[in-house]
């Protein structure tokens, strides 16, 4: 008679004693060990791994933290993917997210032992960044932003119908600002609008009038907008404040999007405040940024919606990083140049093929993405491979998210920094070594 196989299967309280295993227990917590301890024991029972193999097929499938995120390589050539976290974070950002983990300042004056003015630091560096406010706030994301005005100002809200636009996912800004119980009070038509329509929409109940970037989607032919200048002069002396929700978080003008609307500019031109997204085109954290005037930063500020809204340690200390620090990646991406694209393109080529990889360096056009300059592709590069590298690359140890197009699989360098064009080629060479 053959011998029980259950006698074979390693005892659960053997396998936690286990020094490597037991020093996993201490990281990634005891819980999430043995859960990975009992999925091995199965598989022994099953035969598919061998009982002193155990301890080994353990480890190999604990996760590297104890979060069920996984770094992903975003080679799609979307610099600001929405499915994959937005912006990437600087080395800078995460580190000073590390140093804020434990306890910190954030409310407190070290110099007099008292509390103190909550993330001073982050709001200090986004005002020297953004000279025509006056004050701001950070709250969680601009949605909240956007809430938080609707609700602080009250009143009737004033917006051109073309702009209550659909910001993703199903969320809507007309049934987000209802939401809040604000009033809408649409003006124009869905392609066309003018100063005399906003006038005209003007009256004592009115809280505020709204600008909305539509930032995902463009309208093109017979069509008019009231731009900011504009629309300031149209409010002078009403005491009606001008709201305008840039949305993609570029902070001043960038020469590689001429007609993508800025913090600076929008200010400059007129705009009490001025709302924006942290996490896309300033290349940051998940927050929604307000700047303007000091008294209306000051009224959101008091409202007891703001407390709900407001932002933790962690994200003020990586907006400061992203805004002191060096350049963050989404920065280098967009200003990455064609010519050093291809030559990255060639390189990582003639690195698969001469692994015997059917691999080809192609021109590829990117997407800002994240809502930003929907008409405006950027020219770049990508390395060509086979269709059947589509789904093993994204199921990889290492998982890397390219496109089909054209019956190959593409790998854009765009949204890829240098640094990583290694980690790039090995997880290609690991999907091809698997299939010989």
């Amino acid at each position: 008679m053959s011998a029980d196989p259950r006698r074979q299967v390693p005892r659960t309280d053997t396998l936690l004693a286990d020094p490597r295993l037991a020093a996993a227990g201490e990281r990634l917590g005891r819980a999430l060990v043995k859960g990975a301890v009992q999925r091995v024991q199965q598989r022994v029972r099953a035969g598919e791994v061998a009982p002193d193999a155990a301890v080994d097929a353990v480890l190999a499938e604990l996760p590297g933290t104890a979060s069920s995120l996984r770094p992903v390589l975003n080679a799609t050539g979307v610099v600001v993917h929405t499915n994959l976290g937005r912006a990437p974070l600087s080395d800078a950002a995460a580190e000073a997210i590390a140093a804020a983990t434990g306890t910190t300042d954030v409310e407190l004056d070290l110099r007099t032992g008292r509390r103190g003015p909550r993330g001073e630091a982050a709001i200090a560096a986004l005002l020297e960044a953004v000279p025509a406010a006056e004050a701001a706030i950070v709250v969680n994301n601009c949605a909240a932003a956007l809430a938080l005005v609707a609700t602080a100002l009250g009143g009737e809200l004033v917006i051109a119908r073309g702009e209550l636009v659909e910001i993703g996912d199903g969320f809507r800004i007309p049934e987000l600002l209802e939401s809040t119980g604000a009033r809408l009070r649409e003006v124009g038509t869905t392609n066309r609008v003018t100063g005399a329509d906003y006038r005209g929409a003007l009256g004592p109940d009115t809280g505020a009038v709204l600008k909305v970037h539509p930032s995902n989607f463009v309208v093109r032919g017979f069509t008019r907008a009231v731009e900011v200048g504009e629309l300031a002069a149209v409010l002078a002396g009403t005491g009606v404040p001008l709201v305008a929700d840039v949305g993609s978080g570029l902070l001043r003008p960038h020469p590689v999007l001429p007609d993508e609307p800025d913090l600076q500019t929008t200010l400059a031109a007129g705009a009490d405040l001025a709302l924006a997204s942290g996490d896309k085109l300033l290349g940051g954290p998940q927050a929604g940024l307000v700047l303007g005037r000091a008294e209306l930063v000051q009224r959101l500020r008091r409202h007891p919606l703001y407390r709900a809204l407001r932002v933790d340690k962690t994200t003020l200390a990586a907006l400061e990083a992203t805004l002191r620090g060096p350049v963050p990646p989404v920065q280098q991406m967009l200003a990455a140049d064609v010519a050093g694209l291809r030559a990255r393109a060639r390189a990582l080529a003639a690195r698969l093929a001469g692994a015997g990889i059917d691999a080809v360096a192609v021109d590829a056009e990117s997407r800002v993405g994240g809502g930003g300059a929907p008409e405006h592709p950027l020219p770049g590069a990508a390395v060509s491979l086979p269709l059947e590298f589509a789904e093993p690359l994204r199921l990889g140890a290492r998982p890397v998210v390219g496109y089909v197009e054209d019956d190959r699989t593409l790998l854009n360098l765009r949204s890829v920094l240098p640094a990583a064009d290694d980690a790039l080629a090995d997880a290609v060479l690991e999907v091809a070594a698997g299939w010989t």
